[in-house]
């Protein structure tokens, strides 16, 4: 982790451009550098360098500028300069920020009930292993499928919204259903889904690409409200890349039209449920005995 870190703080942007140098800092002999995982598809220094860096996001030690663009924090430079010679997880963990995530993480995917997990909060059976990898690739994922849907135009990630609306079945899945607005005149409404093949009820949609860390408020949902209004209709999703003000929220939940709210964090799920931005490069199956078939009935 920290050469890594250290060659972010030098000025390279991505994990690519890190690699060369990361190699000859490590002392890497370039057959091992080539060596492959299992899967075939990425060498292994490659796939290390990536969790290196996704981890170190997840510790606010890197934030991202862009598509493929990374910088290292006020926090980075000060732990660069606290531990001159190693970052590993375990100086990662006393991150506040970190530990949030790990929490959230296991929490989340993980089905055993709180009553019936083991005292010391550890994944006992290789299900539950396969479970916890799952979430931590996912969550490193929906980092980077929000990197990559800053990276698009207003324009491009209205067309994205659509696309994930009719990805999830709205309008029957039919493309002719869903369509951008002309931004000239789009009248605070950026797309619309007819839910049937007249038209006679649609989804009206809102995507605001706004950075992480600037929340959508409640005047822009005032805002969507009216267009509804203005339009007639009674049903809408607002999309952004960030997040909702507790103010935003609670003025949705008293409006007589039917609005949903998509903050960054579910767009990304949504995108990766549904592969639209994204695409499986290995599954997984799960087998066990058939219980049935081998039944005295059967």
């Amino acid at each position: 982790m920290r050469p890594l870190l250290a060659l972010f703080a030098e000025g390279y942007r991505n994990v690519a451009e890190c690699l060369p140098q990361l190699q000859k800092r490590l002392n890497i002999a370039d057959a091992d550098a080539q060596t492959l995982l299992p899967s075939g598809k990425q060498t292994i220094l490659s796939n290390r360098a990536h969790w290196a860096r996704a981890y170190m996001a997840k510790a606010d030690l890197l934030k991202s500028e862009g598509r493929n663009h990374h910088v290292v924090t006020e926090k980075g430079h000060a732990l660069l300069a606290e531990h001159p010679n190693r970052i590993d997880n375990t100086i990662l963990q006393q991150s506040e920020a970190f530990q949030n995530w790990k929490t959230a993480e296991q929490v989340r995917l993980n089905t055993i009930p709180q009553e019936a997990r083991p005292q010391n909060n550890t994944v006992d059976t290789p299900e539950d292993r396969v479970s916890a990898a799952y979430s931590e690739i996912e969550s490193a994922l929906s980092s980077e499928v929000i990197d990559a849907v800053l990276s698009l135009s207003p324009a491009r990630f209205e067309k994205l919204v659509v696309d994930l609306l009719l990805a999830m079945g709205y309008g029957g899945g039919i493309l002719e259903r869903g369509y951008q607005t002309q931004v000239s005149a789009d009248g605070g409404i950026d797309g619309i889904i007819n839910e049937d093949e007249l038209g006679l009820d649609a989804v009206y949609i809102q995507a605001k690409r706004y950075a992480r860390d600037n929340k959508v408020g409640r005047p822009a949902l005032n805002a969507f409200v009216g267009s509804l209004t203005g339009e007639g209709a009674t049903k809408g999703v607002f999309v952004t890349t960030s997040d909702f003000s507790r103010e935003a929220i609670s003025y949705v939940d008293r409006v007589q039209h039917r609005i949903v709210l998509i903050n960054g964090e579910r767009l990304a799920r949504l995108m990766i449920k549904h592969e639209v931005g994204v695409r499986a490069r290995k599954t997984y199956v799960l087998r066990s005995v058939d219980d049935d078939y081998f039944s005295d009935e059967s």
